[in-house]
Formats: structure tokens, C-alpha cells, sequence
């Protein structure tokens, strides 16, 4: 990574870094060895980001976006709420059928940003190459954002085999997780769709 590049994310990577730190810490003062896991993979995830940004040129709006999420990723997972964490956290009871199967919760909320910030970014990715319809690289982003949302739950699936006790969530909260990930993909693609026309 240049001097240029590291200079004009320096925010991002400076707010990232910062908050990265300070939860490392406390995953290990806890010895919370799941969520360590997760900075693991996040930190992987920002480096292949940073170590490719030079030929996907993603906005400083975009590596903001993905700081974000990482931070409310990181709170959602420590941050006590009630009896439990932020990410169990009921927001609003637009559907309850009991158990894991409650919408809206901030858990969603999150899938539903984080996803819309993938499918973002693969649309910086992707355009400048694309030279079809504006309609058909929106479902190509779309599904972009939403295979990257199988792989975060892949990665979850990985932390319930590795870790003998997770919160990651049963059958409902993959099925939901995924929805929520539509969303944000679905949102993102349809207004960039709007936008560019």
C-alpha cells in the first residue's frame, strides 16, 4: 500500500484501526475467542480491500461505509444490551412468531447496511468495466452483494464448527441473515440503478 493511497483513506484507517484495537482488547480481556475470530477475518477482508485499491479505485464514501459496518459489527457482539448483547437487541416488533423468528432486530439492521455497502462496492468494482445495460448490471451487482452475503454466512457457519459455544443463531437466523442481506443488495442496486439513470 502507497503513501497516496494510505494518505487519502487516511480516516477510514485511522477510525478503523483505532476501534479494531480497543475491541481486540476487550475480546481478549473476555476471552471471547469467537469474536476474536471475527476481527481475524475482518481484518483479511480489509486487507485484501486495501491491498487491491489501487486497480478497484473504491471512494473514500465506500471504505467509510465499510468501516461503519465493521464497527457496528464489533458492538453488535459486545456491547450489552438487557440480558444479552446489541445485536440481540428487539428494535421494533414488525413480526414475532416466538423464538428466533422476531423482525426487526439490530442484528438485521446490520446485514441489511453491511450488505448494501458489498453490493456498493461491487459496483465500483464492476462498472467502469461493464459495458451493458444499466438494468442488467444492477442484477449483476445485486448478485454480487448477495453472494457476498453467503459468504459471510459460510464464515459463521465456520465459527459454529470451530467455537463450541457461539451466538451466531440456529435455521431462522441463517434464513433471516440472508434476507436482510437482499435487502441491503436490493436497496443499494435499485437506487444506484435510479441514481445513474
Amino acid at each position: 500500500m502507497t503513501k497516496e493511497i494510505i494518505y487519502k483513506y487516511k480516516w477510514p484507517l485511522l477510525f478503523s484501526t483505532l476501534y479494531f484495537l480497543a475491541f481486540c482488547l476487550y475480546f481478549i480481556s473476555i476471552r471471547d475467542f469467537e469474536f476474536l475470530w471475527y476481527i481475524v477475518m475482518m481484518i483479511f477482508f480489509f486487507g485484501l480491500v486495501l491491498g487491491t485499491i489501487k486497480y478497484t479505485k473504491l471512494t473514500n464514501t465506500t471504505i467509510w461505509g465499510l468501516s461503519i459496518w465493521g464497527l457496528l459489527h464489533m458492538a453488535g457482539g459486545s456491547l450489552p444490551v438487557g440480558d444479552s448483547v446489541l445485536y440481540a437487541w428487539k428494535i421494533f416488533p414488525l413480526l414475532d412468531r416466538g423464538g428466533e423468528f422476531y423482525i426487526l432486530k439490530f442484528d438485521q439492521v446490520v446485514h441489511a447496511f453491511g450488505f448494501a455497502v458489498a453490493t456498493l462496492v461491487m459496483f465500483e468494482i464492476i462498472s467502469p468495466r461493464w459495458r451493458g445495460s444499466k438494468g442488467l448490471l444492477s442484477f449483476v451487482i445485486f448478485l454480487s452483494g448477495m453472494g457476498l452475503g453467503a459468504l459471510n454466512e459460510i464464515v459463521e457457519f465456520a465459527a459454529v464448527l470451530v467455537f463450541p459455544a457461539t451466538g451466531v443463531g440456529g435455521y431462522f437466523n441463517t434464513g433471516l441473515d440472508l434476507v436482510f442481506n437482499a435487502v441491503g443488495a436490493t436497496l443499494m442496486a435499485l437506487g444506484l440503478y435510479l441514481w445513474k439513470k
